[in-house]
């Protein structure tokens, strides 16, 4: 290879090391229901240097049928994730749910099949939660963004559980303009969602967001976050049954400074009367 060449290929590593290719895992739940974290996560990606890639190809993480004892489908729909994502530095998720199943139970799918076990596994140790990859990985120490008011977090359980998700969006938003954190008595303690079970068990479910919304109220944030869309779908609905007034955002949203959008369960403000 000629001098020039070295030289050549020896920028276009530094480049590629300073912007690593990141795969974004959207999620079902903000695909469908709530695309503006998707955007808000692309945003901090690429405020971070990051080149971001959004795979077409890319489905559901597979939990779902996983959850409820279904290995062969969920089989068929982890190796497209891993298809779409394995050429990729690393595969990020506004969820730490997905993440963790990406992350901790792919390789365990394919454990008969040595192939796919080795691709699993390349696919899973790049595969992180979105606050954990800015402050872990990427060294991420402050966002540019501002929002007044005072917030409470809630932690899902998979993200803390599975992936050790607790400091990192509390480090950040610690570096919000204007932001107060308030902790949330029973911040660990699961909502009442987590997937199938709020349908298999829907009472028990329901006493279990009754009190994390009372808790919730009882700190006087004007505004609930949290790192999982389901969690906040499930809370934001509790909330508002109840009479409160609490706001309802992902927490990427925040980090991003765009909370300009409705909050969870807040009509579309944007609508006309005659829209609606």
């Amino acid at each position: 290879m000629a001098q020039g060449d070295a030289s050549q290929s020896g920028s276009q590593a530094a480049a590629a090391a300073k912007s690593p290719k990141v795969g974004l895992f959207v999620t079902c739940l903000v695909d469908m229901f709530r695309p503006s974290i998707g955007f808000a996560a692309l945003k901090l990606l690429e405020d971070a240097g990051c080149t971001v890639i959004v795979p077409a190809e890319q489905t559901c993480c597979g939990q779902p049928a996983f959850n409820s004892g279904d290995n062969k489908d969920t089989r068929a729909v982890a190796a497209q994730v891993i298809e779409a994502f394995e050429g990729l530095d690393y595969v990020v998720a506004p969820s730490g749910s997905c993440a963790g199943m990406i992350r901790e139970h792919y390789p365990e799918l394919f454990a008969d099949d040595p192939a796919m076990a080795q691709r699993a596994q390349h696919v899973a140790k790049r595969t992180y939660e979105l606050t954990s990859f800015l402050v872990d990985v990427l060294g991420v120490t402050s966002v540019d963004a501002e929002m007044a008011g005072t917030v409470t977090y809630h932690d899902s359980c998979s993200g803390l559980r599975e992936l050790e998700v607790k400091a990192q969006p509390r480090r950040l938003l610690a570096g919000v303009k204007g932001l107060s954190v308030t902790e949330l008595p029973g911040a660990e303690v699961c909502c009442g969602f987590g997937g199938t079970f709020c349908v298999k068990y829907p009472e028990i479910s329901d006493k279990m967001v009754t009190n994390k919304a009372e808790e919730i109220v009882a700190t006087g944030a004007d505004t609930l976050l949290a790192g999982d869309l389901g969690c906040l779908l499930n809370m934001a609905g509790k909330l508002k049954r109840l009479g409160a007034e609490t706001k309802v955002r992902h927490v990427a949203e925040v980090l991003a400074g765009m909370t300009d959008t409705p909050a969870i369960g807040d009509p579309a403000a944007s609508l006309s009367t005659k829209e609606r």
